[in-house]
């Protein structure tokens, strides 16, 4: 299938617009349209879709530090360079400095350019073996797992965390404060906290008091729907960069239109339903080649229904992908709707 445009930096890209490259530590990235750690969807393949079409970085999967010291062979897989990725993060979860420590030496394998902490996962079971957003009832950990990780790599260590654990516990600053603290160069926000999960709410305002309360680069996240979204929230926050999760399941375009937006204060073009297929067709086929056909032609049915959102007769067209078994089903599915 013929392919659309694909994102290529230009000397247009300016460091008088939204649009700007982002200093991390010694690290220096082209831009700052992220694509967040998101479990089930921020694999390999979407990956090298995400920076096909303008992401200016992007995280992996969350990893368990104790499955890669383990050698876990589908945790050592998600950790997996796409072709296309000079730079990369690689998120880990783990409530252990010294599980922290072990994990390093498998993880640097990957070469990474940032090793990030989850500090906001809301998952019960995360949240039980005293990771992710659970780390927030404790700041001084947070501290101590950074510290842990930085003192053993030169590479970039940053955190991704919320607002906090509940309402009543606000304190993304002081678990920012312990990071930096501990040697991080980078800190992510998602304002909400974990007793929020994603309803709700993102409290923008969050944001901007972290900007304006540290000194190392901010990573905005939440709410982030549409290219408009991103350019407000890069204006009222004062945020270096924003982080694309739900809003860029099925719409990988928010990328090159955020960009295309940023740099040129132009309306963003929405992409034609062919070329909303043939995106589909490629992730189909680069996750076949990834996880191979009997897995990928199952993990691929919620990429490939949410390519449908605002689709007229968008329900019809996910009863066809559902129904798939194989290649060859789907191959069925996009040229019926291509040629139709």
């Amino acid at each position: 299938m013929e392919e659309i445009r694909i994102y290529k930096k230009n000397d247009s890209d300016s460091s008088d617009t939204l649009y700007k490259k982002i200093k991390i530590k010694d690290t220096e990235i082209d831009g700052n349209l992220f694509l967040a750690p998101t479990a089930g969807y921020s694999d390999k393949p979407f990956r090298q879709i995400c920076s096909d079409l303008g992401s200016s970085f992007n995280y992996t999967e969350m990893v368990s530090c104790e499955a890669i010291i383990r050698d876990n062979e589908k945790t050592l897989k998600i950790m997996e360079a796409a072709e296309n990725e000079k730079m990369r993060a690689i998120q880990i979860f783990t409530g252990s400095p010294e599980s922290a420590v072990k994990s390093i030496k498998n993880i640097l394998k990957f070469k990474p350019s940032l090793i990030d902490l989850n500090c906001g996962c809301p998952v019960p079971k995360i949240l039980k073996s005293g990771a992710g957003s659970d780390l927030m009832k404790t700041p001084d950990k947070i501290r101590e797992i950074v510290k842990a990780i930085t003192e053993n790599t030169d590479i970039p260590v940053s955190i991704k965390v919320r607002s906090g654990f509940t309402s009543d516990s606000i304190n993304f600053l002081e678990c920012a404060q312990m990071a930096i603290e501990g040697g991080a160069s980078l800190i992510a926000l998602h304002p909400r906290t974990r007793a929020q999960g994603y309803s709700g709410e993102a409290n923008w305002n969050h944001i901007k008091l972290l900007k304006d309360s540290v000194n190392i680069p901010v990573i905005g996240s939440g709410d982030l729907n549409t290219p408009f979204d991103a350019k407000r929230m890069l204006k009222e926050t004062g945020c270096d960069g924003v982080m694309f999760a739900r809003g860029s399941f099925g719409n990988p375009f928010i990328f090159q239109q955020t960009r295309d937006l940023l740099l040129n204060n132009t309306n963003p073009s929405e992409p034609l339903f062919t070329d909303k297929m043939k995106i589909a067709y490629r992730h189909l086929i680069l996750a076949i080649d990834f996880y191979g056909e009997d897995i990928a032609v199952k993990e691929i049915k919620k990429h490939l229904c949410s390519y449908t959102k605002g689709i007229p007769g968008a329900k019809e067209i996910r009863d066809k992908f559902v129904r798939c078994n194989n290649l060859t089903d789907y191959e069925n599915v996009f040229n019926s709707l291509i040629s139709e």
